[in-house]
């Protein structure tokens, strides 16, 4: 993407109703939507997060199927988010934000038990073993999620990486959390559930193409 795209997203961006662009001190401070998310959909419908959502097509597709629900796609990259911000906006669908935001921040961003689901689509595996603190399933940031979680919440785990299915399956069983449904390839699994085979991600059709398998996790933390 040339920088003038990038530029002009940008700047789209932060004219849209629908993305908040909080800096870090604003996030590690106070901030002012944590524990209010209400007010910002002006209900008290359930809350899905998409974290690392590039260009919001989970955020998007599930918040078209389950419009009694609030959907919140975050990452940091604002320039991929703005596709998915300007189909909401142009949908008028009023379920749906995004936030740009480091992930390891999202207990800052949400309270505790406000958050009722959350996705993991294709993050980064980050492979190198100096990199494990960045991976998304790591130790700590099931943490972070379990404090924002409400009781018995789910969270979904889609991804091309063996690599990354794998050490998840092994932090969640090595934690004694609770995997509720496991695939190394979900279109070949008749028993997937549809929310995970109905919708694909531009890089995910990418990786179809090429014969990559996709695989899936879905789990419940026990803390």
């Amino acid at each position: 993407m040339g920088s003038k795209n990038k530029l002009k997203r940008f700047k789209e961006n932060e004219a849209f109703d629908n993305v908040i662009q909080p800096t870090r001190e604003e996030v590690t401070g106070d901030f002012h939507l944590k524990g209010k998310w209400d007010s910002f959909f002006k209900n008290n419908n359930p809350i899905v997060l998409e974290l690392g959502c590039g260009k919001g097509e989970y955020t998007i597709a599930l918040a078209k199927k389950n419009p009694n629900k609030n959907f919140i796609g975050v990452d940091i990259k604002g320039a991929r988010f703005w596709r998915g911000a300007k189909t909401a906006i142009e949908d008028e669908m009023n379920n749906v934000a995004f936030i740009r935001t480091q992930i390891e921040l999202v207990d800052l961003i949400f309270a505790e038990n406000e958050v009722d689901e959350i996705w993991i689509t294709f993050p980064d595996p980050q492979i190198k073993y100096k990199r494990t603190k960045h991976r998304l399933t790591n130790s700590d940031f099931l943490k972070r999620y379990h404090h924002i979680l409400k009781p018995n919440a789910f969270i979904n785990l889609k991804t091309d990486s063996e690599f990354m299915h794998g050490y998840t399956l092994g932090v969640l069983h090595g934690e004694g959390h609770e995997v509720l449904h496991s695939s190394h390839d979900v279109y070949r699994l008749k028993s997937s559930p549809e929310e995970v085979t109905e919708t694909q991600t531009f890089y995910e059709q990418q990786y179809l193409e090429k014969g990559k398998p996709i695989t899936y996790i879905k789990f419940r933390l026990n803390y």
